[in-house]
């Protein structure tokens, strides 16, 4: 478990965090930025589960919650790591909405990074945000993720055609000082 001054990085439970996470995407569109619609909208317990079981299968994802220190979930990610390459993999990184502009989101994503980079061994972490989500890229932004490339016309939403970019956050070599 890693902690900051204010959130608690933990592993998802079911039972406890799906009604609590379920609710706080309430849109379509941003369901389909969130997760390009990999699951179903709204957020569904069979399908939700169907999407966590097939990305811990085919890629080692495993669910995180972050916590205030109260215990109340204000976020969730997934994450993995490819050991041949030590590059860390973030995924459907969401924030409660009623906890937005708080920080929340930048303190959970340096705590992502940490337990990549100090208990996963990764040297870098990589993630994916679709080129209209610009809040969440410049939340990546703000704690150091650089953008990497794109794959335009990567997903379709209605009538609009979104490009997929990639961002990465380098482990420092040098000193810890940049996790």
């Amino acid at each position: 478990m890693q902690e900051s001054e204010r959130l608690i990085l933990r592993p998802y439970i079911h039972s406890v965090d799906f009604d609590i996470i379920s609710k706080w995407i309430t849109e379509p569109r941003e369901h389909a930025m969130w997760c390009a619609d990999r699951t179903d909208f709204p957020i569904a317990d069979e399908s939700f589960c169907a999407l966590l079981d097939d990305i811990a299968v085919r890629c080692g994802d495993a669910p995180f919650v972050v916590t205030s220190q109260e215990g109340t979930p204000v976020g969730f990610f997934c994450y993995s790591v490819n050991t041949d390459s030590n590059y860390g993999m973030l995924k459907f990184v969401m924030v409660d909405p009623a906890q937005r502009g708080k920080g929340y989101g930048k303190e959970m994503l340096r705590l992502a990074v940490r337990y990549a980079f100090e208990f996963t061994g990764a040297e870098r972490v990589h993630l994916c945000v679709l080129s209209v989500n610009a809040g969440a890229k410049r939340c990546y932004e703000s704690v150091g993720f650089k953008y990497c490339g794109t794959d335009e016309g990567a997903f379709r939403y209605g009538n609009e055609v979104w490009d997929r970019c990639h961002m990465v956050k380098v482990r420092d070599c040098i000193c810890g000082d940049s996790i």
